[in-house]
């Protein structure tokens, strides 16, 4: 038996967050507490990848906001397309558009690049909505530098190729597998996969180039917020080593690191991300 429910249903109330250049944002909002988390996917995930971590955070009195990311599932791309800087100015609409104040932002993978996109290139924005920062699994770009797996699977994407062979059992089972750690189950191969195939990936390779090309490492010292950096030790595909200079980038930042765990600590630990939020809201 699963340890958990993979496929839940995210428990939040659905709202379009609209842009300027009429992307539609799906966002969802849960909980009513005094504290706000603001909760990031990553690359071809969506915000039904928090569906472990969104009720606990409830559970302990939380206002809890997840969203698809431009282009992701439920949300369009607007005329200003795909790049760094349109979707870290997402970030930055959705605060405002729930009136954030002193609010928690959780970026995994895809999310912590663009999160770190957000504090280095608008800080004004963050500052006045942001009291902490959680960076799970991430990085600040050069993501395929001594990196294998992203070297193999990236371009497999860009091309369709994996997207198409994610149909068939086996693949599907390891592409999980390169994903996770100690804690992967077969439970959580059919709930990864029908996630990552609800995008279509095709208008999504700008973001790909991005995560490849650009690199924030020597702004992250600009980041002046409490900061938590949280990383598996068995991560395959944003490896500890980029973990490590984002803790050394940041001033005063808190390293966490998981034993045993892989990239997916949303369902892998997500234990761990509640409590290291609790500890930032305190």
């Amino acid at each position: 038996m699963a340890r958990h429910e993979y496929s839940a249903p995210l428990t939040g109330d659905a709202r379009i967050v609209e842009r300027p250049d009429g992307t539609r944002l799906r966002t969802f909002c849960a909980g009513t507490g005094p504290k706000t988390v603001l909760l990031a996917h990553g690359y071809g995930f969506g915000a039904w990848e928090w569906n472990l971590v969104e009720p606990q955070l409830v559970d302990r009195g939380f206002r809890v906001i997840t969203f698809d990311q431009r282009g992701h599932q439920g949300s369009s791309i607007g005329s200003d397309g795909i790049s760094s800087a349109a979707m870290a100015s997402d970030y930055g609409a959705i605060l405002e558009a729930y009136d954030v104040h002193d609010g928690i932002l959780v970026g995994h993978s895809m999310g912590g690049f663009l999160s770190v996109a957000f504090l280095t290139e608008t800080p004004g924005d963050a500052a006045k909505r942001l009291r902490g920062l959680i960076l799970m699994a991430t990085f600040a770009g050069g993501v395929s530098e001594k990196n294998p797996q992203n070297r193999l699977q990236i371009p497999m994407i860009r091309l369709g190729m994996l997207q198409r062979l994610l149909r068939f059992g086996p693949v599907a089972t390891g592409f999980t597998k390169s994903l996770t750690g100690d804690a992967f189950e077969p439970a959580m191969t059919p709930a990864l996969t029908k996630l990552f195939l609800g995008s279509d990936h095709q208008p999504l390779i700008p973001i790909l180039r991005a995560m490849v090309d650009e690199k924030r490492y020597d702004l992250l010292g600009s980041i002046d917020l409490p900061t938590t950096v949280i990383i598996g030790t068995k991560d395959a595909t944003t490896p500890p080593f980029h973990s490590r200079q984002l803790h050394e980038g940041i001033t005063g930042s808190t390293f966490v690191s998981v034993e045993g765990m892989g990239h997916c600590l949303n369902w892998e630990s997500p234990d761990t991300i509640v409590a290291e939020i609790e500890r930032l809201a305190d």
